[in-house]
């Protein structure tokens, strides 16, 4: 069982992202950890790594969402010692996306990583992708 302020901060942290897929980075950037070795990596591109880095990320990652929101979290798994903790969930969402007016359902498989900084919970990393099916041996082989 997750410590209560880790609980609130995971529910700011879904706040959040249902104002991100309306194209609003700001409330999920105050989420973050400022340190160095903050990550995130979304299905729109490679891992970014360090502040500047993943705020700009997160910034254009926005641009891509309009009119959207949050349509449900499950969690798969959850820990959490006294300073850190993490998540994996399947989260749902509707949104516009890219320059398409149609509201369209999105899926991702999430691992989130919460560390205390501070006396208060921070997001370390935060990796996303529409893996959330079986799939088959060669859809791992790059181009």
């Amino acid at each position: 069982m997750l410590a209560s302020d880790l609980t609130k901060f995971i529910e700011q942290d879904h706040l959040a992202l249902d104002a991100f897929v309306k194209g609003d980075p700001e409330p999920l950037k105050d989420l973050y950890s400022r340190r160095d070795d903050v990550i995130i990596a979304n299905p729109f591109g490679p891992p970014a790594k360090g502040w500047e880095k993943v705020a700009t990320t997160m910034e254009w990652a926005a641009t891509n969402f309009r009119g959207g929101e949050a349509t449900g979290f499950e969690r798969i798994s959850e820990y959490a010692t006294a300073e850190l903790g993490y998540i994996i969930e399947i989260e749902r969402f509707r949104s516009k996306v890219g320059s398409d007016d149609k509201l369209v359902p999105i899926t991702l498989r999430v691992t989130t990583i919460f560390r205390r900084e501070q006396g208060a919970w921070r997001i370390v990393l935060r990796h996303a992708d529409p893996i959330t099916s079986a799939r088959p041996p060669a859809s791992i082989v790059g181009e």
